[in-house]
């Protein structure tokens, strides 16, 4: 079984970049804890506050999907309006070397 990297994106409205950040650091201990996690890293752009990126490796795609509905996934959902613009933008990278 392959493991998967997960990179996620996110944009913060204007003004609610701290909110935003705060939310997402909340996220990294819990997920840290998670079966599955190899790594789950989150980053910021430094020119540009509001940019936010998690890289992420999970030994599986069963592991992430675990992830995904965890509590404390699920409680950042409904506040994501309001602190982003749009939905992160996900990709799952898969290695080949």
């Amino acid at each position: 079984m392959k493991n998967i990297t997960v990179v996620a994106t996110f944009l913060a409205r204007p003004g609610k970049e701290a909110e935003l950040q705060k939310a997402l650091i909340s996220l990294v201990a819990p997920t840290r804890k998670e079966a599955g996690c190899i790594n789950y890293d989150l980053h910021v752009l430094p020119e540009d506050a509001g940019k936010f990126l998690f890289h992420e490796n999970w030994t599986s795609k069963a592991h992430l999907d675990a992830h995904l509905q965890s509590p404390h996934i699920q409680v950042l959902l409904p506040r994501l309006n309001e602190l982003a613009v749009g939905f992160p933008e996900i990709k799952i990278w898969e290695k080949i070397a």
